[in-house]
C-alpha cells in the first residue's frame, strides 16, 4: 500500500446521497458528521453539481492574476453577506491556510507580531495556525512552531483583557470550539474581546471554519453577537465537499496585508462550487432551519439523556455530548450497531454536525440510538 494511513476505520465509504452514505456493501448510514462539516447541504446536491459540470465544461483552472467571473461573482457574494463592513476576500484550498492567512494580515497590518489564542482552540496544523492550536500531541513533533503565541483561557474576558497590549497584533477565538468540546463562548466574551483588540489597535478573528454557512443558526455565529471581526475565515462547508477556504478582511487590514498569494486561490471550478453553496445556504434558509432542528435535537437529548451524560451543550447543528472517556466506544457502537456516523471532539465528547438539510426525523433516530448507547453507562 502507498501513502499514509492516518487511522483504521472499520467502513468503507462509496457514495452518499442527501443525508445518508453507503459502504463498499450498500449498507447505508446516516452522516452527522458530515466529514467535520464539509457537505452543510448534505452528498450530491444538484446546484452544486451543476454549477461545476457548467464550470468544468468551460474552464477548468487559471490563476488568480487572470480575472474569472466564477471567481468574482465568488468574492461579491461573500461581501454581500459577510457580517457589517467586511468586503474583501482572499481565497485558498483550506481552513488552515485561511487562518495562516489571517494571522500574516493581522501582523502586516498593525505591525506588531503578538497573537492571543485561547485554550482549547483549534485553528489548523500548518506551521502558524498550529502554534494558535491548544493541545500539544498536535504541536510537539514539529516544533518549535511560531513564537510570540500567548494562550488564554476561553470564555475569560478578565483574562483576555489582561494578554491584549500595545504589542499584539491579533485575537484568534472560535465563536463555538468544535474539537476542543464544542464549547460556546458567551456574549459578553466576544463583545469584550471586540473592546479589547479596538483599545489596543490589533486585529479581532473570528475562525468560523466549523461555524461559518449556517451552522448554529445563522449564516455566520458572529451574527448571533452582534459582533463584526476585522477578520473572518471560512473554509469546510465553504464548497459542500471541495476544498476551499477564505479569509475574509474588513478594509484597513486588506489594504495593508502584505504580499500573500497561493497558486490555487480560488479557481474557476472551486470558486463555481462554493458560490453555488452558499446561494443555496441562503435561498434554501437552511442557517434558521439549522437553528431549529438543532434546538429541537438538543432538547431531546437534554430530556433522555440528562441521567447518562455529563452534558449537552451547542450552538445550531453544531451539537456536543459529553459521555466522559467513553466517546470512541460510543461512535463505535453507533457506527456499527445503529448505522450513525459522527465524530469525537476530544476523548470525551461525541460530536454531532450533520449536513443542515437533516430533519428531525433524523435526530430522533440518534436520541433514541444514544439511549441504547450511553444509557446504561
Amino acid at each position: 500500500m502507498t501513502g499514509f494511513v492516518f487511522s483504521e476505520k472499520p467502513i468503507q465509504i462509496e457514495e452518499g446521497d442527501g443525508v445518508f452514505l453507503y459502504d463498499d456493501s450498500g449498507t447505508e448510514y446516516l452522516d452527522m458528521g458530515a466529514s467535520y462539516a464539509c457537505v452543510p447541504l448534505g452528498h450530491g446536491h444538484p446546484a452544486v453539481h451543476e454549477a461545476v459540470t457548467e464550470q468544468f465544461e468551460k474552464l477548468t483552472y487559471v490563476q488568480a492574476s487572470y480575472p474569472n467571473a466564477a471567481r468574482t461573482a465568488l468574492y461579491e457574494q461573500l461581501a454581500e453577506t459577510a457580517p457589517g463592513d467586511i468586503d474583501y476576500t482572499w481565497l485558498c484550498n483550506s481552513g488552515t491556510e485561511a487562518n495562516e492567512a489571517a494571522l500574516k494580515f493581522a501582523r502586516s497590518a498593525t505591525g506588531n507580531s503578538k497573537i492571543v489564542a485561547t485554550m482549547q482552540g483549534f485553528h489548523g496544523r500548518t506551521m502558524g495556525a498550529l502554534a494558535t492550536t491548544w493541545k500539544s500531541k498536535y504541536k510537539k513533533p514539529y516544533e518549535p512552531l511560531i513564537d510570540g503565541v500567548e494562550f488564554v483561557p476561553y470564555d475569560d474576558g478578565d483574562a483576555l483583557a489582561e494578554a491584549v497590549d500595545d504589542e499584539t497584533a491579533a485575537v484568534i477565538v472560535e465563536p463555538v470550539q468544535g474539537e476542543g468540546g464544542i464549547n460556546p463562548a458567551s456574549q459578553d466574551y466576544l463583545q469584550r474581546a471586540r473592546e479589547v483588540t479596538d483599545e489596543a489597535g490589533a486585529a479581532l478573528i473570528f475562525d468560523e471554519v466549523q461555524t461559518g454557512m449556517g451552522r448554529t443558526g445563522t449564516l455566520w455565529a458572529a451574527e448571533q453577537s452582534g459582533i463584526v471581526p476585522d477578520i473572518l475565515t471560512a473554509a469546510k462547508g465553504l464548497g459542500n465537499g471541495f476544498p476551499v477556504g477564505a479569509t475574509l478582511c474588513r478594509e484597513w487590514v486588506a489594504e495593508n496585508y502584505g504580499s500573500h498569494a497561493s497558486t490555487f486561490s480560488g479557481g474557476p471550478v472551486i470558486s463555481a462550487a462554493a458560490g453555488a453553496t452558499l446561494s443555496a445556504v441562503v435561498s434554501e434558509g437552511l442557517p434558521s432551519h439549522a437553528g431549529d432542528v438543532g434546538a429541537y435535537f438538543r432538547e431531546r437529548l437534554d430530556e433522555e439523556l440528562a441521567e447518562d451524560v455529563r452534558d449537552v451543550r451547542g450552538e445550531g447543528l453544531l451539537v456536543g455530548v459529553e459521555v466522559g472517556r467513553g466517546a470512541n466506544r460510543a461512535l463505535k457502537e453507533l457506527a456499527l450497531n445503529h448505522g450513525i456516523l459522527a465524530l469525537p471532539a476530544g476523548r470525551t465528547v461525541v460530536r454531532f454536525l450533520p449536513p443542515l438539510t437533516v430533519e428531525e426525523e433524523h435526530v430522533d433516530r440518534v436520541v433514541d440510538a444514544m439511549v441504547e448507547v450511553v444509557g446504561d453507562e
